[in-house]
C-alpha cells in the first residue's frame, strides 16, 4: 500500500486517543500543526505528550490543517462538524477523520458538502493516554469507513500508525460498536471482581497475581472461538471512544 504524502495534522480533542494518534502519525513523517483542548487536564496531557505542538483554537487549527482528527466524544461530533460547516471552516480536499466506533463517515456529511474528504477510523483498543499506547496500537486493528474512492486513504493512514485496517460498512458500525463495548466493559467488570475477591483474602498485589491467568484465559478463548462467535471471514481485511 502506497505511503500517503506528508500532511499537516490538526487534532481536536486531547483526551486519551487524540495525542496518541498524533504521535503515531508524526512517527510516520507527518507534521502536527496544532491541538485543540478545552479542559486544563487535557491541556496538560497535550503538553506532556506533544510538548512542541501549539494548543490552538478550533477555527485556527482547522484553517491550518490538511488532516483534521476529531478525537472527541461520539455525541459531540455531529454538532461540531455542522457548526464548522456553517462558518465555512472546512476546505476542499481537506481530510476529516473521526475516531468514534459507532459512527461511519456519514456523520461528516456537512464537511463533505464543503469538499472535504470524510474518514471514520476507530482503533479497537483501550487507550491509557500514554506512550505505551503506541506499542499497543501496533498490535491492534482499526475499523475504517469512507467513500469507496477515498477508502485507500483511510487504510494508508492506519498502516502508517502501525495498525491493521479492517473495513466496517456504514450499516454495520452500530453492531461493531456494541461488540467493542461488550468486550471492554465485560473484561473490566470480571477482572475487577476477581481482583476484589483476592484482595479480600489478604493477597498482596492481586492484579499482578491474576494477570497471567486473565491473559492466558483470553488467549485460549480467542484461539478456540468458533466461526459463529468471531467470524472475521465476513469482514473485509486489507493488507495490512474517545474519553473527554
Amino acid at each position: 500500500m502506497a505511503k500517503s504524502p506528508s500532511l499537516g495534522i490538526g487534532i481536536i480533542g486531547a483526551g486519551l486517543v487524540g495525542p496518541v494518534l498524533g504521535l503515531a502519525l508524526a512517527g510516520a513523517g507527518h507534521a502536527i500543526v496544532g491541538i485543540a483542548a478545552v479542559s486544563e487536564r487535557n491541556r496538560d496531557r497535550a503538553r506532556a505528550m506533544l510538548p512542541e505542538v501549539p494548543i490552538l483554537e478550533i477555527p485556527d487549527l482547522v484553517e491550518r490543517s490538511e488532516l483534521v482528527i476529531l478525537a472527541i466524544p461520539e455525541s459531540e461530533i455531529a454538532s461540531l462538524v455542522a457548526g464548522l460547516a456553517a462558518t465555512g471552516a472546512w476546505q476542499p480536499g481537506q481530510l476529516v477523520l473521526h475516531t468514534a466506533p459507532g459512527l461511519g463517515y456519514s456523520v461528516l456529511a456537512p464537511a463533505l458538502a464543503a469538499g472535504a474528504i470524510p474518514l471514520a477510523v476507530h482503533p479497537a483498543m483501550v487507550f491509557t493516554g500514554t506512550s505505551l499506547d503506541l506499542y499497543r496500537l501496533r498490535e491492534s486493528y482499526c475499523a475504517v469507513a469512507a467513500p469507496t474512492p477515498v477508502l485507500p486513504i483511510a487504510q494508508a493512514l492506519v498502516v502508517e500508525m502501525g495498525a491493521e485496517p479492517i473495513i466496517i460498512a456504514e450499516e454495520d458500525r452500530a453492531a461493531y460498536a456494541e461488540a467493542v463495548a461488550t468486550a471492554t466493559s465485560f473484561s473490566a467488570s470480571i477482572v475487577g471482581q476477581a481482583v476484589d475477591l483476592l484482595a479480600g483474602l489478604g493477597i498482596e498485589s492481586p492484579g499482578a497475581v491474576i494477570a497471567p491467568l486473565v491473559r492466558s484465559a483470553v488467549e485460549t478463548a480467542l484461539a478456540n472461538a468458533t466461526a459463529d462467535t468471531i467470524d472475521l471471514s465476513s469482514l473485509e481485511v486489507t493488507d495490512p471512544e474517545e474519553l473527554s
